[in-house]
């Protein structure tokens, strides 16, 4: 389906980057990783799926860093057809306590850096009249949870940036859409569960069970697979007038 395409995934050595990657490799897409940590393993993941790989080791919080990696993607391949804005950071803390440099990476991070790669992948895509942009926000893009000020604004401010990109580009081969995940089993949230059963002297399986419990009806976490697959849906023709949406893949989470 995406045979010839070009999809760039920031955020994407881990977690649900890495797998919305494969997944989009799995369909024929030339890939453009990005991300910090082990860079040869996801490498080897995806090319190991027959596609052509990439990397750039932008920080996501520069904006000369995201013009970099633009130009790679663009010189590599052509151009970028495909944008995955996946790259996010956490930090939990009650509103009077929070850290002001802590604020102002998680908006940079979960936020800017995706208008930044927005405002440069459209002039091709709009050449090309063809585009992907998927924008992975949160159910915290929809709703709201306390000691999560900057990642809860970061995100609803991502479902904004995507209706508006969406609105500007509904006459074109362009569509921008959100996915909102609930509990994701990624790296970062393995940190959550492993904090809570050491602070509560559980078993992780336990721990796993209250994360849930306390916001997610299914009770179960959704996979890096689950959402790669809602990212392929997003890139088929059967998706050709989906605009502007934020998909919620969260359990039942925001229904309550």
């Amino acid at each position: 389906m995406l045979k010839g395409k070009t999809a760039l995934v920031t955020g994407s050595t881990s977690g649900i980057g890495l797998g919305i990657a494969k997944a989009l490799a799995r369909q024929g897409a030339n890939i453009v990783l990005n991300g910090f940590g082990d860079v040869d393993g996801p490498k080897a993941e995806v090319s190991a799926l027959g596609a052509k790989v990439g990397y750039h080791a932008a920080d996501m919080s520069k904006a000369g860093d995201i013009e970099a990696m633009m130009k790679y993607a663009a010189e590599t391949f052509g151009r970028v057809d495909v944008l995955v804005n996946n790259a996010g950071i956490q930090h939990v803390a009650p509103v009077e306590d929070f850290p002001p440099e802590r604020w102002d990476a998680i908006l940079a991070i979960n936020l800017t850096s995706a208008f930044h790669t927005t405002r440069l992948a459209l002039p091709a895509m709009k050449k090309a009249n063809w585009g992907r942009i998927i924008n992975i926000a949160s159910v915290h893009g929809l709703v709201a949870s306390a000691q999560k000020s900057a990642y809860v604004a970061a995100k609803h401010g991502i479902v904004g940036l995507t209706k508006v990109t969406a609105l500007e580009n509904a006459t074109t081969g362009i569509t921008c859409n959100a996915i909102c995940p609930g509990w994701v089993l990624t790296p970062l949230v393995q940190k959550q569960v492993d904090a809570r059963a050491a602070q509560a002297c559980i078993s992780n399986e336990e721990a796993k069970k209250q994360l849930l419990a306390e916001k997610e009806p299914s009770l179960q976490f959704t996979t890096p697979e689950e959402l790669g697959e809602l990212a392929v849906f997003f890139c088929s023709a059967a998706a050709n007038n989906v605009r502007g949406v934020a998909w919620n893949m969260d359990g039942g989470w925001a229904a309550q």
